[in-house]
């Protein structure tokens, strides 16, 4: 079985009109390109509803931390 540790890759999302990078590791990748998939909407979308909800936490988080912690608790 292959190590699953790989450097983050950088991409770049939409978010209300508005153009960010996000580093990622590729398993992170993976995984919102499933949850997405399985929800029927876009990447941006699902990342905008993460983005929403960390923005409205007492100390908003990063937003590539954000999104890792969603994935892992969701």
């Amino acid at each position: 079985m292959a190590v699953p540790f790989h450097p983050p890759v950088k991409r770049s999302v939409e978010i209300a009109g508005h153009k960010t990078s996000i580093s990622l590791e590729p398993v992170f990748w993976d995984m919102l390109r499933a949850r997405a998939s399985a929800e029927g909407i876009p990447i941006n979308a699902l990342v905008a509803r993460i983005d929403a909800a960390r923005i409205e936490a007492d100390t908003p988080p990063g937003l590539a931390g954000a999104i890792r912690v969603w994935l892992v608790s969701a």
